[in-house]
């Protein structure tokens, strides 16, 4: 047998209207009509794509939210016991009693757990309307039954299948009368009663028991088979006995020649009732790895993001004069990212992070130039000169609202293209949610305590199941059946993972473990809460920025202004340099290991290089002397007085390039030296060569010989080549991609609930008939005398009137005002549409008319 399948119910409990029941909401509007403000400011804070543009009235509203995108972004930040809920009333009659809807999730046998939960499930869907109607009369919209009801195409995730009335819709009548009779049943006189005897006895458990007595084994096998679904099975044209049984019972009923189905009542009946296999009430628990002292979390934690502000600074240090070419789609090369990674000495996917961050943050960019280039912006050179609490501050606040994801380099998109680092196509726009729960579940477990990834896992797919793999077309289901749970390599696992491994890279965490400046980034309450402006909440980004800034400095190792220099031509700086210090260092020597304490080693081409920059001898010796806190040794003495005595006595200029010395000799040993062949070298006078290559390259052929040139202007003056840094151009950070309209405030939902009342008012209020009936949806038309003599008069008396207005653009509305003031041409009133005071021309009133006496 196959499988497939969704399905139904058990039975059909329908509460019979009472008194009252004319009262009962007949459409969506109507139950949002019924609402309080605060119901449908709660409805559009849910829902903010409701208001783009905000509707002009409650039916419009009522409208949109049953539009098909609509739907499935809801049902896709429904928790799996609410989709559950959704899907059981799918299947379930429509309108459905309360009670069914609880049979249908707890069972026969019922649960307390479901049975507390479900209210809440309930008033969830209500609040989002994908739910309305009272408990006597629950309607799942339109568009969410026809996304989560069974059909061969589209198999439910309760595993049920078509009910018996569907299944049998195309079978002919005398075939129906067959299935009755081969069931024990009397026969009737038409099909529809027919298939109502059979619904009956599917759904009478006495019946159906004593039926299902009487089957063989092996029908019996073949039922549990299907029963959890999918409910659909292949046979051949001369089916085995135990499916003939079935078949001719009307306990398997076909849809094709080949194919068979279990009928909705069956297999509730086989279930005990219950739509889904293991209903989810409750949430998952985060489970416990292991557990720290949190100052030994927030210890770690800090030492982390020490390394991840002088990883970001060596990788832009090393682009100071431009980085690699963007590609002609966009990105980094994977040639140049293996460039960057063995660099930085970390993995190519690390790599990318932080190429990302940086690109995140507005550090790193394109310059935008014919050969276009990366390299840092200008904003690099300010966050440079903040303390270091504030440069991490600076890097992890965009961390958390950025959409790149970049571990999806090196993979493929849809179109089997490569995905490159800094590239257009890595923005995932559930990226920000995922990492703000990430870090918000690690929250809720005691200080200090590190998160078990798995159950971590599982909590994200319980809160989100449709945002993975399962719900990529749509709404697929929360996949509690047949398949089993989101696979954990779904996107919002993926995510989950990245930001987990990314949250450690940055110092968030110290062994897995939330630290204190990361609680204060979220506004969540610290560990060691003491007042309440450590309770967080509602409190501005950059306020919270600055709050875990100043948490995490006194973590942080105090800069240094000295170092210890060593008889081996090194220097070891005891901890992070002051900023002059380190930028001075960086250009007279080399940086040899990095660690707690790092290593400069002294060259002589790092000493030429700072001669280069305009350095005189005397200037290094000074600057060692006061910078050490050992004597200078005399090894480094000696290597500096040797490189300056030696630096400049060659000079190269343009011509293409010459060189020029007083010492012919020196230019002799060089035109000797087999070396030099490759830079076209000819004598033109006793004291100058010419090249056949340009300057820079000359210059560079010249050192690689061991020699010490220095490049000269046309002028004859010595060209000195500080340590500028080539910038983009001013740039401005991406703005992530947003997951669908932002979240409104306050003041919109405000404003907006308003202006829905208001046109709602206008939508539905009763007028007065005129002489003449009007078309349906026309403006009112009348005289200007009759127009002007009709708002005087509501003027007078304080009434309302119904207008038609034609704006200076042409568009056309109706309107409810209550003029307070009529003159000049002009009638001023109080819109109730608007919710404000207004004042139209009375050229462009189309016409007036009353309202009825009870709307008055």
């Amino acid at each position: 047998m196959g499988i497939g399948g969704i399905g139904g119910l058990d039975r059909e409990a329908h509460v019979a209207e009472g008194t009252g029941a004319a009262a009962a909401p007949r459409t969506l509007a109507e139950a949002l009509r019924a609402r309080g403000d605060e119901g449908l400011a709660a409805l559009l804070r849910a829902r903010p794509d409701l208001l783009n543009p905000v509707p002009n009235d409650l039916t419009q509203l009522a409208t949109r939210a049953g539009t098909r995108g609509s739907v499935v972004r809801a049902l896709e930040r429904l928790d799996r016991f609410a989709l559950q809920t959704a899907e059981a009333l799918a299947v379930a009659p429509d309108p459905a009693p309360y009670p069914v809807l609880l049979g249908l999730l707890t069972g026969d046998e019922g649960d307390a757990t479901i049975g507390a939960a479900l209210p809440g499930a309930v008033a969830l869907l209500r609040e989002q309307a994908l739910v309305w109607g009272e408990d006597d009369r629950l309607r799942l919209v339109r568009t969410a039954r026809e996304l989560l009801s069974p059909s061969p195409q589209h198999p439910s995730p309760t595993g049920l299948g078509p009910t018996v009335a569907e299944a049998t819709s195309g079978m002919s009548p005398g075939r129906v009368q067959e299935i009755i009779g081969a069931a024990g049943l009397a026969a009737t006189h038409d099909p529809v009663s027919a298939v109502a005897a059979l619904t009956g006895l599917f759904t009478d458990r006495a019946r159906m028991g004593a039926l299902l007595d009487e089957a063989p084994p092996e029908a019996l096998a073949v039922l549990d088979r299907l029963v959890w679904g999918p409910p659909y099975g292949e046979v051949t044209a001369n089916p085995a006995p135990p499916v003939r049984w079935l078949r001719d019972r009307g306990l398997l009923l076909p849809v094709s020649a080949r194919t068979m189905v279990l009928p909705r009542e069956v297999a509730l009946h086989l279930r005990g009732g219950r739509a889904h296999r293991a209903p989810e009430p409750v949430a998952p628990e985060v489970g416990v790895l292991r557990e720290h002292r949190p100052q030994v979390v927030d210890s770690a934690a800090a030492g982390q993001a020490y390394t991840a502000l002088a990883t970001v600074e060596e990788l832009l240090k090393s682009w100071d004069k431009g980085g690699p070419q963007v590609l002609r789609a966009g990105g980094l090369s994977v040639r140049d990212l293996r460039r960057t990674a063995a660099a930085l000495d970390v993995t190519e996917q690390v790599a990318a992070f932080w190429l990302e961050l940086c690109h995140g943050a507005g550090l790193l960019a394109s310059d935008g130039e014919a050969d276009e280039r990366y390299a840092p912006t200008p904003a690099y050179d300010d966050w440079l000169d903040l303390p270091p609490a504030e440069r991490w501050a600076r890097l992890v606040a965009p961390w958390l609202a950025s959409t790149r994801t970049p571990g999806l380099a090196g993979g493929q998109d849809a179109k089997g293209r490569a995905l490159s680092v800094l590239g257009p196509d890595l923005d995932r726009a559930a990226a920000p949610e995922v990492r703000h729960r990430v870090l918000g579940l690690l929250a809720t477990l005691p200080p200090g305590a590190a998160a078990d990834p798995e159950t971590l896992f599982a909590r994200l797919r319980w809160e989100r199941p449709l945002r993975g793999a399962a719900g990529a077309s749509g709404a697929g289901g929360s996949g509690d059946e047949g398949a089993g749970p989101s696979l954990p390599d779904d996107l919002r696992s993926r995510l989950a993972r990245w930001s987990l491994a990314e949250a450690e890279l940055l110092g968030l965490t110290g062994r897995g473990a939330l630290s204190a400046p990361a609680r204060a980034l979220l506004n969540l309450p610290l560990a060691e809460a003491a007042s309440p402006a450590d309770e967080g909440g509602g409190v501005e980004e950059s306020v919270a920025a600055e709050r875990a800034a100043t948490l995490l400095a006194p973590l942080l190792p105090e800069a240094v202004d000295h170092v210890l220099l060593q008889a081996d031509l090194t220097a070891v700086a005891p901890g992070p340099l002051r900023r002059p210090l380190a930028d001075a260092l960086a250009v007279l020597a080399d940086v040899e290991s990095k660690g707690g304490a790092t290593v400069y080693r002294f060259t002589p081409g790092s000493v030429r290089r700072a001669l280069d920059s305009g350095l005189a001898a005397s200037d290094v010796h000074a600057f060692l002397a006061a910078h050490s806190r050992t004597p200078v040794p005399q090894p480094l003495a000696y290597l500096v007085d040797d490189v300056a005595r030696r630096h400049g006595h060659l000079r190269v200029g343009a011509a293409s390039a010459y060189v020029r010395c007083d010492d012919d000799t020196v230019l002799g040993e060089i035109l000797a030296d087999r070396r030099s062949a490759a830079l076209g070298l000819r004598r033109l006078a006793p004291t100058v060569l010419a090249a056949q290559t340009d300057p820079a390259s000359l210059l560079d052929g010249l050192r690689a010989m061991g020699y010490a040139p220095a490049a000269e202007s046309a002028e004859g003056d010595v060209l000195i080549t500080r340590a500028d840094a080539y910038r983009t151009p001013a740039r401005t950070a991406p703005v992530p991609v947003p997951d669908g309209p932002p979240a409104p405030d306050a003041t919109l939902l405000g404003a907006a609930v308003k202006a829905i009342r208001a046109g709602d008012r206008a939508a539905t209020a009763v007028r007065r008939e005129p002489s003449a009936p009007a078309p349906a949806g026309s403006l009112p038309r009348t005289s200007s005398a009759e127009t002007l003599a009709t708002v005087q008069a509501a003027a007078m008396t304080g009434s309302a009137v119904w207008i038609g207005y034609v704006n200076a653009d042409g568009a056309a509305s109706q309107r409810v005002i209550a003029p307070v003031r009529v003159e000049g041409g002009f009638v001023t009133g109080y819109d109730h549409t608007a919710d404000e005071m207004r004042t139209y021309p009375l050229h462009r009133i189309t016409g007036v008319a009353e309202l009825a006496d009870d709307q008055v």
